[in-house]
């Protein structure tokens, strides 16, 4: 029998589709714009469509991206979107040292569980690339069933951030979702 023989029996007989690692398919996701000057209109932002275009890419139904400005706002996006269930939640802009950059201040409180090594491999990342890496003040994890993670707000520490995602993407949505068996 072929592969593909195998698992139509498989399915015909009630047995559980195989799991593929990284498939996303039928997840939601949100993404959250943290700029003042982008949500007042002074310029395009250049983030969202980068972050968008990722997680469709990856098979999420993504929401429209919002761009609010920075600090509180920036939490209740958060909050608005975590009433839609979302099994991701992507932030760029607000994690550097500006004064009104708060995203990681008021992401922060809605964590139940950090992930620091995704940061950490970020920084990292970026690290190889620019000194200024160091220092973006971003945080990852769940909050529930919901991945969320703040990436910086150029489109460079976005793909640098994306990039790391990745490969762990699935099996990171997999885990908080219970669907994992390690």
């Amino acid at each position: 029998m072929t592969p593909q023989g195998s698992h139509g029996a498989a399915q015909a007989f009630g047995a559980a589709e195989p799991h593929r690692h990284g498939d996303v398919q039928g997840r939601k996701a949100g993404v959250v714009i943290a700029s003042t000057r982008a949500a007042a209109g002074i310029y395009e932002d250049e983030t969202g469509p980068v972050i968008t275009d990722w997680l469709t890419e990856h098979g999420f139904e993504v929401f429209p991206a919002m761009v609010v400005p920075d600090g509180e706002p920036v939490g209740a996006a958060i909050r608005a979107l975590l009433t839609q269930h979302p099994t991701v939640v992507i932030t760029s802009g607000g994690t550097g040292l500006n004064p009104d950059d708060r995203t990681p201040e008021v992401t922060r409180p809605l964590l139940d569980r950090e992930i620091p090594g995704i940061m950490e491999a970020i920084r990292h990342a970026g690290a190889a690339k620019t000194p200024l890496a160091a220092l973006s003040r971003g945080h990852a994890g769940a909050a529930g069933k919901t991945f969320i993670i703040n990436l910086p707000g150029s489109p460079k520490g976005v793909m640098d951030g994306l990039s790391v995602l990745d490969p762990v993407i699935g099996h990171l949505c997999d885990q908080l979702e219970g669907n994992h068996g390690h």
